[in-house]
Formats: C-alpha cells, sequence, structure tokens
C-alpha cells in the first residue's frame, strides 16, 4: 500500500500490513508508522529509531543481515516468534510525532488475534500506543484469549524519546521478553 503525503490535515494516512505469522508469541505494537517508515514502506525505517537496533541486541545469534535487508531482518523477527503492528490503520498528521495524529482507526486487532493463536504477550512500544491498550485487552477478551496473553508498556524506541538511553531501553525490551521465554 502507498501511503498518502504527509502534508496537510485533510491527508488520510494508511498504516502498514502487520508483520505476523501464526505462530508468533509476542507482538509489538508501534503507535503509527513515522513519514520515513511509510515512505519506505517499511516498520521502524527512521535510521536514529532503536528497534532494529535492540532486536539485534537481543538475538547477537539470529541471522541479521549485513546489508540490512528490511525482509531478512523481517524474517528474524518472525524466526524468533515476534511480530510487529501498529494500533492505528487510519490516521491524519504531519510529520512524524505522536501528538500531531488525529483521527485515528484502531487496527482490527479481532482479526489478527484469530490468526495468532499462539499469542502469548503485546508489548506497547511507547505511551501513544498503550493509551489504547484497554481496547486491545477487550479485543483479547472478546476473542477468549484475554487469560493468555498479557500486555505490557515499553519504552518508545523512537528518536523523540530521548530521555532513555539505548541502554535502558534495551534493559527493559530484554526484561519483558525474558517474562515471555523469547530470550536464549
Amino acid at each position: 500500500m502507498t501511503a498518502l503525503a504527509c502534508g496537510s490535515h485533510s491527508d488520510r494516512l494508511q498504516g502498514l500490513a502487520p508483520l505476523v505469522h501464526p505462530d508468533i508469541r509476542v507482538l509489538v505494537l508501534g503507535s503509527f508508522p513515522s513519514v520515513k517508515s511509510l515512505q519506505s514502506q517499511q516498520y521502524y525505517a527512521h535510521p536514529q529509531n532503536h528497534f532494529w537496533r535492540i532486536m539485534r541486541a537481543l538475538w547477537p545469534d539470529a541471522a541479521w543481515p549485513a546489508d540490512g535487508d528490511y525482509a531478512q531482518r523481517c524474517q528474524c523477527l518472525l524466526a524468533q516468534g515476534l511480530g510487529v503492528w501498529d494500533v492505528y490503520a487510519h490516521c491524519e498528521r504531519e510529520g512524524s510525532l505522536d501528538s500531531a495524529i488525529r483521527h485515528a482507526q484502531l487496527n482490527d486487532f479481532p482479526g489478527l488475534l484469530q490468526r495468532c493463536t499462539q499469542l502469548r504477550g503485546i508489548l506497547h512500544n511507547g505511551g501513544e500506543s498503550f493509551r489504547h491498550a484497554k481496547a486491545v485487552k477487550k479485543a483479547l477478551q472478546d476473542a477468549a484469549c484475554g487469560e493468555r496473553v498479557t500486555v505490557h508498556r515499553l519504552p518508545s524506541t523512537s528518536p523523540a524519546n530521548a530521555s532513555w538511553t539505548f541502554e535502558q531501553k534495551l534493559s527493559a525490551w530484554q526484561a519483558v521478553m525474558n517474562t515471555h521465554g523469547m530470550m536464549a
């Protein structure tokens, strides 16, 4: 899918498709892709975003591509049992800041949960995503999997979250991944 230009408030932006397969055990939920991510059609494409660096640090023995190939990075995540999506399917926004998001529509969580039957954890990547934890929990209950799936708030990997160092972010992400048995 192609995103609309990020100019005026009348532009309706389309998010990215979920990066999942039926056997994922943990799902990372961001808020909505940055301008750079929409342009690239890649999750966490901004070069200062810590997401991919954290993932490589969590699983250093995975087959991470030396050239940064996005498709291979995605395959590495899926091989670890980790999926990626956003809470918003559509929104209006100028720039990349979450605070600029307007008229947002939530993604189809019940539909996703029906496909991902091994899901055990949802990790909200930052505060804007976590604002919708209640809606996600309701979808979990409606899909009859609320008892087996836990929801966590993690520090945003975004460069806008400059109050957390890379090491602090990594430590928080490691702790939650350990909770779900995702670390070797």
